[in-house]
């Protein structure tokens, strides 16, 4: 046979034989985890008394480079170790074609010694006979060790491709009490160091190609038998999710291409086509579990702000990178300023309740606000009081000298220790805490009152905050979980109450306290077209007392708007012992008539059902016949007591899926469950304390109702169809599906015999109008004539009211649809579109979101 048909049969024949797989296992955990499990290794010490001998795999098949990666190891864990006589001994052995004992393990008492000698193993090579160095083991026991009066722990560090048997001499040594630890280098045979292991396999089976990580997963393991323990009080064992990969070779065919063979009959050489192969790398993740121990890191309190990002340095110390605009700012803390002209007084408990760190934490955050916020400049003017049985004014209002000068005052206050009388500090503070700061008429600043507290008062709260807030006083609360209840009964509103979890929370309110400082009452939505209504609890539950609290509180929120026909219609109904419409959305276009409605709404007394008065809002006033506007969002606000709202949840939903907003407002000390299922979403819920604090909760209810101006809004919901008709939105706009028997724009006319529409009335208007109904008198107001008419139909000729055709034709429609080219009846968020010659104009909806 020719050579290099030969040379091609043994590449053919070779490149076959080449090993399959060569698998590779490792650990995976995120960057910021490998930093903490690094840092948490050098935290670690283990002094308990246990001897301790590493096997070292010094076989050619583990290679000179891996057997250095394997003694870096040990010495590793040995920096962790307490090595003494009567401690931890450390011993080693190495093993090739036979096993070799470096040193005994009562050979080195120090670790320092131990180490050294380590470094000096020389790698021997040969054969990997792990299975005979176990049973020197066995036969022997551990060199130098104290025959099993301590622990024993057998560390194995090889590649697991040993030629003899491992499994039965390693489950004889775990039988005896041996803990083995199986630790993997080079590309390691897995299943022979699950084997060599100690169960569980997740604890004991390791990587030394990771020295921090394999270092940390063994003296974690100890840890969990108390041998180890990690001084950080902080720092624990958990199971963190990793990824083990096994990169694997497998051959694919690639082709064929000619090539020949000899013929076992004649000495020819025949030619065929023979296949070859191409090989490539596949790499294969599994889930597994890392038993690792974690501490917090120097960046996990996030104290880098305004997006600034944490670099640790070490184990407790870190350097922020920050955003230019806070380059040169400790923390990237934002560059605040009080722009305001305010009077500031901090409320600081000094009672045993609160603790002398919650005292400190709390002069630490005045201190704190004082360098991010105050300048020579300001006109924000600052004082400093504590309190415990009575209230000390430390610095007065205004009469610090400069930031420093405020600071270095703060370092003075005691910590006092005594009872917390919140109650008695807040009178005295609204009486006499702002001192000569106090001017009288326009020239006197607003005046601020910040209660820091983390222990409930031992006196009564409610009466002198009341009072606090009567005086014009804004109170604003900051405290702990433990006192939310109870700042939000002292301050009137959760708006002005702050909660944080620990100090640096806590710092992190500074920027939201400044904005509190600074906010001013808003104007209502004045250019938002709005249909809102307002329902009030007039059952006896609430009195004739409370309910003039509402209906004052009403009339603050309806100067609030503009209220017209074109942008916004306020409507009022009250409920008590019966459900009753105080006036409808289209009663009063000026926002003078809505308030005299306001004040004249009658108190019912009796039991009342917010279920049912729900119902009434749903099909008597929320609706288009009733002077609801098409494609203008719908609001309402619900002033309740807390009674008689356990049949409410349906309804409201109601309301809601018919696109009307709902909010409720509950008023006294204890927010009822009902109250909570009622309102639906968190943000669609204010509790009040009182019915007299309604007053500070107005800016929450505005903003409410703006923010729900301000959605995009569906033309169908509430639907514009009379008698049945089915919505259908189309365009932008919508028109209407009419049932058998009516016909027109909105389903408002009926079809007579001989299919002859005929609008409603026999009366004739001049060319150009067309009057639909008259207006329902069951509510006290005017007819068609008055102030609730309203254009429909096409130009040309029309009638006159006369008997409505039927029932539900009694109340008067209006309908965007068409407008006369002459007339008043645009309306904001429509637009007017010329339709052809006859002077007509058809309105489509502007608004966004249809």
């Amino acid at each position: 046979m020719p050579r290099v048909l030969l040379l091609g049969a043994a590449c053919v024949f070779l490149f076959a034989r080449v090993p399959p797989a060569h698998p590779l296992q490792e650990m995976h955990v995120s960057r910021e985890t490998i930093g903490k499990i690094s840092a948490a290794s050098k935290m670690m010490r283990c002094s308990a008394a246990m001897d301790i001998l590493f096997l070292l795999d010094g076989s050619h098949s583990v290679g000179k480079a891996s057997f250095e990666r394997s003694k870096r190891f040990a010495i590793t864990v040995c920096d962790a170790l307490d090595i003494s006589q009567e401690r931890v001994r450390v011993g080693a052995m190495q093993f090739g074609s036979a096993p070799h004992l470096e040193f005994p393990l009562d050979a080195f008492p120090t670790r320092q010694e131990v180490k050294a000698q380590v470094k000096r193993m020389i790698f021997k090579g040969g054969r990997t006979e792990t299975g005979l160095a176990l049973k020197r083991l066995l036969h022997g026991g551990f060199p130098g060790g104290r025959n099993g009066s301590v622990p024993q722990l057998l560390v194995i560090v090889t590649d697991g491709k040993s030629q003899g048997h491992v499994a039965s001499p390693a489950k004889q040594l775990k039988e005896r009490g041996v803990t083995v630890f199986a630790v993997g280098v080079r590309f390691p045979r897995w299943e022979e160091l699950h084997a060599l292991a100690s169960e569980p396999w997740e604890q004991h089976v390791l990587l030394a190609e990771q020295v921090e990580d394999a270092t940390n997963g063994l003296l974690s393991t100890l840890a969990s038998s108390a041998l180890c323990t990690i001084h950080a009080p902080d720092c624990r064992v958990e199971a963190h999710p990793c990824e083990r990969r096994t990169l694997e070779t497998v051959r694919e065919l690639a082709g064929s291409a000619p090539c020949w063979r000899g013929s076992r009959q004649t000495d020819a050489v025949l030619a065929a086509r023979c296949p070859f192969y191409s090989w490539k790398k596949v790499l294969l993740s599994h889930p597994a579990t890392c038993y690792r121990t974690t501490c917090p890191g120097p960046c996990d309190a996030r104290p880098c702000q305004n997006g600034g990002t944490c670099v640790p340095e070490g184990l407790d110390r870190y350097h922020c990178l920050c955003p230019l605009a806070f380059g040169g700012e400790a923390n990237c803390a934002p560059k605040l300023s009080l722009e305001c002209r305010i009077d500031v007084l901090f409320l600081l408990d000094s009672s045993a309740g609160t603790t002398l760190e919650g005292f400190l934490r709390a002069k630490a955050f005045v201190k704190r606000f004082a360098q991010a916020l105050l300048s020579e400049d300001s006109p924000a003017r600052v004082g400093v009081a504590w309190y415990s049985r009575e209230l000390v004014v430390a610095v007065p209002v205004g009469e610090y000298q400069d930031v420093p000068d405020l600071v270095r005052s703060l370092d003075h206050i005691p910590f006092s220790a005594g009872p917390t009388l919140t109650g008695s500090a807040l009178q005295q503070a609204t009486e006499r805490g702002f001192g000569s700061a106090i001017r009288a008429g326009q020239d006197r600043p607003r005046r601020v009152l910040v209660l820091l507290t983390e222990s409930r008062s031992q006196d009564e709260v409610a009466g002198p905050a009341r009072r606090a807030r009567a005086r014009e006083l804004l109170v604003l609360g900051v405290g702990s979980e433990a006192v939310r209840a109870e700042l939000e009964e002292i301050t009137g509103s959760p708006k002005h109450t702050m909660v944080y979890t620990d100090s640096q929370d806590l710092f992190n309110q500074i920027p939201e306290l400044q904005g509190k400082l600074c906010s001013r009452p808003r104007p209502g939505c004045q250019a938002q077209s709005l249909d809102l209504v307002f329902l009030l609890d007039a059952s006896s539950s609430v009195g004739p007392e409370n309910f003039a609290h509402m209906q004052s509180f009403l009339r603050s929120c309806a100067l609030r708007f503009d209220v017209n026909p074109d942008v916004t219609q306020v409507g009022l109904v009250v409920y008590g012992s019966r459900v009753q419409v105080a006036f409808g959305l289209d009663a009063h276009p000026t926002r003078a008539a809505v308030l005299r409605a306001m004040s004249q709404a009658p108190y019912l007394g009796g039991v009342g059902s917010a279920g049912t008065a729900l119902l009434h809002v749903h099909d008597q006033v929320m609706t288009v016949q009733r002077g609801a506007r098409p494609g203008v969002p719908k609001a309402l606000v619900m002033l309740t007591g807390g009674r008689g709202v356990e049949d409410a949840t349906v309804p409201a939903q109601k309301l809601r899926d018919n696109g009307v907003s709902v909010l409720v407002v509950g008023m006294g000390p204890v927010l009822r469950d009902a109250l909570r299922r009622l309102a639906g979403p968190r943000d669609s819920l204010i509790h009040v304390a009182a019915y007299a604090d309604l007053q500070y909760h107005q800016d929450a209810v505005i903003e409410w109702i703006c923010g729900e101006a301000r959605r995009p809004v569906n033309l169908c919901k509430p639907s514009p169809c009379m008698n049945e008709g089915t919505c259908v939105l189309q365009n932008g706009s919508y028109r209407c599906e009419c049932r058998g028997g009516w016909e027109g724009p909105h389903c408002e006319n009926r079809v007579l015999r001989g299919d002859a529409p005929q609008a409603l009335g026999s009366h004739q208007e001049p060319a150009g109008r067309q009057w639909l109904g008259q207006k329902s008198s069951s509510d006290g107001q005017a007819s068609l004539a008055g102030k609730g008419r309203r254009l429909l139909g096409e130009l040309g000729p029309a009638s006159t009211p006369s008997e409505p055709a039927s029932p539900s034709d009694k109340h008067l429609h209006w309908s965007p649809a068409v407008c006369p080219s002459q007339g008043g009846c645009y309306r904001p968020g429509w637009q007017p579109q010329h339709r052809g010659s006859s002077g007509g104009r058809r309105f489509s909806a502007a608004r966004s979101g249809f």
